[in-house]
């Protein structure tokens, strides 16, 4: 039975070994707008819109939002897009993705910023809480107001750790993505039940956490470490739970490194 192709939106730039952009729950592929270009000079870069969030619609009818159904989804668009092991850096939702995708064998290395399902049942709570009331937020009339420097320090302090950082037309368009995502309450859902577990990936792994994280916070990267002892581990100093934002040239600078070793490996087999 032939498989119905996953609609996506994405953006892509660049030339080189293909580099897969995954979001966090309820963003969208601009996330990475602030890190785009330096990827792109290096690689293939395709930041995607996860079904359901941005402009993708939801996964096709029979299709879950449950971790093996999300990591099949993401191989599934990887085909569909002509991708074969593609480097895969990921924030959050994404970022746990990434790990559960090099897991798998399915990507050839995997950079995970603040990856979700390293939490304790009441961290756990408490980031979908916290995202929850964000999203509320949104639908508030926020338009004038966010146009106030001190406004936006207040309004994304939970997201970001430089928050005024932000334009007043980036974080009202990403509220009201996170608002009008379909898919926000059934990955939400189903995250509720899940915590990492998932067998030591084979391939180059960077974990890294900002140290202002105020989602997923940054004890958590103890138990990642525990966890992933084989993985790199790093943190972003100054930064918040969305950190591409906040330090974009230590992000690339470590999204790109983690290719590079990858890279490295292979041609070290090859010899």
């Amino acid at each position: 039975m032939t498989r119905q192709p996953i609609e996506v939106a994405f953006e892509r730039r660049g030339t080189g070994s293909p580099l897969v952009l995954l979001h966090g729950i309820g963003h969208r592929w601009q996330a990475w707008e602030p890190v785009l270009d330096t990827l792109a000079a290096a690689h293939d870069v395709i930041a995607v819109d996860l079904p359901g969030f941005g402009r993708s619609p939801l996964l096709p009818e029979g299709r879950g939002y449950d971790m093996p159904s999300a990591v099949q989804a993401c191989a599934d668009i990887f085909e569909d897009l002509g991708l074969s092991r593609p480097h895969v850096a990921g924030n959050s939702l994404g970022g746990v993705l990434g790990l559960e995708l090099a897991s798998r064998g399915l990507v050839s290395s995997a950079t995970a910023l603040a990856p979700a399902g390293f939490w304790t049942p009441r961290d756990r709570a408490w980031a979908l809480s916290v995202l929850r009331m964000i999203r509320t937020t949104g639908r508030l009339p926020l338009g004038s107001a966010l146009r106030w420097r001190y406004v936006r320090t207040v309004a994304g302090g939970l997201l970001y750790g430089h928050p005024s950082r932000m334009t007043a037309e980036i974080m009202l368009a990403d509220l009201r993505s996170m608002v009008g995502a379909p898919a926000f309450d059934l990955v939400a859902a189903a995250g509720r039940g899940y915590a990492f577990a998932a067998p030591q990936p084979s391939v180059p792994v960077t974990v890294a956490w900002g140290t202002r994280d105020r989602i997923l916070w940054p004890r958590q990267a103890r138990r990642a470490a525990e966890l992933l002892p084989r993985a790199r581990h790093a943190w972003l100093y100054r930064c918040g739970h969305v950190p591409m934002i906040d330090e974009p040239a230590r992000v690339s600078a470590l999204i790109l490194e983690t290719c590079a070793a990858a890279s490295a490996a292979a041609s070290s087999d090859a010899a």
